[in-house]
């Protein structure tokens, strides 16, 4: 059976719709912000996959089709930011100011606790990519030769993170305004967050598509100044 299930071209895709539709059922249900689908879905995943014994690899086979949806996906963001380029257009200083005030958080937090906890080099600038999109964050981590798969996780965590948070910690800092918001969101937790921000409002998804964007291309740029910092 386990070989069966681990050499199904399907099996990693339908454990993985299976594990988020729960995770959307938990959430409905219960209404609570920690019953996030997406981390439901992660650890739902996790542990049929211990408990089957079945390997990362053998599961990625299958489920790495659905990544070829990320492209698309991510592509489709710049629809909710056209339909508020008057918005953006007129409010395009402040939005840019608030990306580089998020990046610049960003990089020196990471700074600031590598000093604390007396981390290496190669450890500091495997996290200084962890709130951008995967796909610039490996290149940039492999660029500073950290630890890439490091580097992956401390993304995954931070995207999650802001989806599950997010919206709570805009409410207790009484961040209101639509624009703030999104830029916030999308500055820090990138594709997942975005996911989280046009679930609040069009605004804020527009503005947390520009932020994945625009936050990507600083961090790329300040992370290289930071690395030789440590």
């Amino acid at each position: 059976m386990k070989d069966f299930i681990g050499e199904s071209q399907f099996f990693g895709i339908i454990l993985s719709i299976a594990a988020y539709g729960v995770g959307i059922i938990a959430k409905r249900k219960l209404k609570l912000f920690i019953f996030n689908p997406l981390l439901i879905a992660i650890t739902l995943t996790i542990i049929i996959l211990l408990a089957s014994g079945i390997e990362y690899s053998e599961y990625n086979n299958s489920a790495k089709y659905l990544s070829y949806l990320l492209t698309p996906a991510t592509i489709c963001l710049a629809i909710p930011l056209y339909e508020q380029y008057k918005l953006l257009k007129s409010n395009f200083a402040a939005i840019i100011v608030g990306i580089a005030s998020g990046v610049f958080t960003s990089l020196t937090t990471i700074f600031i606790m590598a000093l604390l906890f007396k981390l290496g080099h190669f450890e500091y600038v495997t996290l200084l990519p962890k709130s951008i999109t995967t796909a610039i964050g490996i290149d940039l981590s492999r660029e500073l030769q950290g630890y890439v798969a490091i580097t992956v996780a401390a993304i995954m965590i931070t995207g999650l993170f802001g989806n599950i948070a997010g919206e709570v910690i805009c409410k207790l800092c009484g961040i209101k305004h639509p624009i703030a918001r999104g830029i916030a969101i999308g500055t820090s937790a990138h594709v997942m967050g975005t996911a989280k921000a046009l679930q609040m409002g069009q605004i804020e998804g527009a503005m947390s598509s520009l932020s994945i964007a625009v936050a990507g291309c600083m961090t790329v740029a300040g992370a290289i100044l930071y690395s030789t910092f440590i």
